[in-house]
């Protein structure tokens, strides 16, 4: 909150720099915008980018935090469906040997 009066009494201040040096005698209106320009929005567009880092780093947590969470739940979710698909006699469902094994094809000797 006490960054956007700063913010906006810096650019206040920038723009009647930038009215000044536009009106002078000795001025140009190129001298006003470069004037504007160099004192007002780069100083600002600094400070302020400045001063939201750790509002970018918390939300950044954030977002990974939940991201986490939603692995966490869907492996949950994963391993309960897998637990309810054990005993469904399925076919190669169980994760388990069958008891008859295919013996392997061979040359007769």
């Amino acid at each position: 909150m006490f960054i956007h009066l700063i913010v906006i009494g810096w650019l206040y201040v920038a723009v009647m720099m930038a009215v000044a040096e536009a009106t002078s005698t000795t001025g140009s209106v190129l001298g006003a915008i470069f004037t504007f320009l160099l004192y007002g929005l780069a100083p600002v567009a600094l400070v302020v980018y400045l001063m939201a880092t750790p509002g970018r780093r918390r939300a950044m947590r954030q977002r990974e935090a939940e991201a986490q969470e939603a692995a966490r739940l869907a492996a949950a979710a994963a391993a309960a469906e897998a637990a309810a698909n054990k005993d469904s006699g399925l076919p190669d469902q169980s994760g388990e040997a069958s008891a008859d094994p295919v013996p392997p094809v061979r040359k007769e000797p």
